[in-house]
């Protein structure tokens, strides 16, 4: 989950340290951290974990300290590369790098126009990707995930409606994962043949004209043959945010895959299932599990290897200590969680106001991980809209610091 509690300069703060070792403690197998970026200037929200060039022994402390802390129990501490392309917010670039020079469609002016890559800055990014992968494994991390969903710069690459490029990283899906492929080559090359490399993988973007199911499953064979030990399955895009149980602005895109009781709770678990019958990588499957009954069916039935965990762990952090322990069902705070008073609620029948609330909702689970790492302790009460004035006043004093800093 992305946490938003690194400093200016990207570094881990003692907030990251307490954040991970409570979640450690809650008896996490696998903890998969949020957001750690390669390039400063294409970070996903402020308070990121960046690497900026070489780190400096300040910086690799700090990683060590925190990879420390999160492996406390003995369980893995994998880093989360990631570069955000064309989803990086105005404030902290108005002209983002992407595939292609195609903006985002969203309202509000949150995002600015991209600019499309060259072939050397291409070939940079996957080496930077392969560095940062270095430098987590020499901090402590013990294994990689590569981020290539939710419309991130690989997820970007992979979609043929934002890359719309005709040189030899766009076109055909061959083209279009070359860039995935390059570094997972990459860095499996740098890291060496023990270390464990996952890759989180759309099932499939969910929009007219992208990244389709059948592109997600060749992809996944191919992730295979390269020696990949795991691949984490999730779908969406900011346009479209699956993976939130959110609805976009546009009309979502149906897949063509068999449905199974299971879906009705964990939103990706078909396609895991799908994918499972055709091949022998072990996949993760995150988004919407709450009950033991779904998690133990979903394991019986093949339709995935390993389960993941998110918003519950934000305000339950033991919460797989309690499932080990018997528990049925853990928290779903969300049905709960409004942004309009009742007196407003005749709104909600207009998608945009369900998408606004939605997003808004994410700010309240910021909300509870800032608790968790400044006092240990979570704060159930605060209101939706409480918790969105607080990461808004957050990122925007975060902003201008890195911005006094930079200049």
């Amino acid at each position: 989950m992305t946490e938003g509690l690194a400093d200016t300069q990207g570094v881990p703060t003692p907030e990251l340290q307490r954040l991970y070792g409570i979640w450690s403690d809650g008896g996490a197998g696998l903890q998969i951290s949020g957001n750690i970026h390669i390039d400063a200037d294409h970070l996903e929200r402020p308070g990121n974990v960046f690497f900026s060039g070489q780190p400096d022994e300040a910086m690799m402390d700090a990683l060590k300290s925190w990879t420390k802390a999160a492996t406390r129990n003995g369980n893995h501490f994998w880093a989360q590369i990631s570069h955000a392309g064309r989803q990086t917010m105005r404030g902290i670039n108005p002209r983002p790098k992407a595939p292609s020079a195609v903006k985002l469609g969203l309202p509000g002016g949150q995002f600015g126009m991209p600019v499309a890559l060259t072939e050397d800055e291409i070939l940079n990014l996957i080496g930077r990707f392969g560095q940062a992968a270095l430098h987590c494994q020499n901090a402590g991390f013990t294994g990689v995930q590569i981020h290539a969903a939710h419309g991130y710069l690989i997820s970007q690459f992979l979609s043929p409606k934002s890359n719309q490029r005709t040189d030899r990283w766009g076109g055909s899906l061959v083209n279009r994962a070359r860039f995935l492929m390059f570094t997972v080559n990459t860095v499996r090359t740098l890291v060496g043949p023990a270390f464990p490399i996952s890759v989180k993988l759309n099932s499939a973007d969910f929009q007219r004209g992208g990244f389709a199911f059948e592109d997600s499953l060749q992809v996944a064979r191919w992730l295979q043959d390269a020696g990949v030990d795991l691949i984490e399955i999730s779908g969406g895009t900011y346009e479209q945010p699956k993976l939130l149980g959110i609805e976009g602005m546009e009309a979502e895109e149906t897949q063509t895959v068999a449905e199974t009781t299971l879906a009705r709770e964990a939103y990706f678990v078909d396609f895991a299932k799908a994918m499972k019958s055709e091949l022998t990588i072990p996949l993760m499957v995150t988004g919407g599990f709450r009950s033991a009954s779904a998690m133990e069916q979903a394991l019986r039935n093949r339709a995935a290897d390993v389960i993941g965990l998110a918003r519950p762990l934000c305000v339950m952090p033991e919460a797989p200590k309690r499932l080990l322990g018997g528990l049925a069902m853990l928290p779903k705070v969300e049905n709960q969680l409004k942004l309009l008073p009742e007196w407003l609620s005749s709104l909600r029948k207009i998608k945009a106001v369900r998408g606004i609330e939605g997003f808004a909702t994410q700010y309240w689970f910021y909300s509870q991980i800032y608790a968790l790492g400044r006092t240990g302790r979570t704060k159930p009460t605060v209101t939706v809209f409480e918790a969105l004035r607080e990461v808004e006043s957050y990122q925007r004093s975060w902003l201008k610091e890195r911005r006094a800093a930079k200049a």
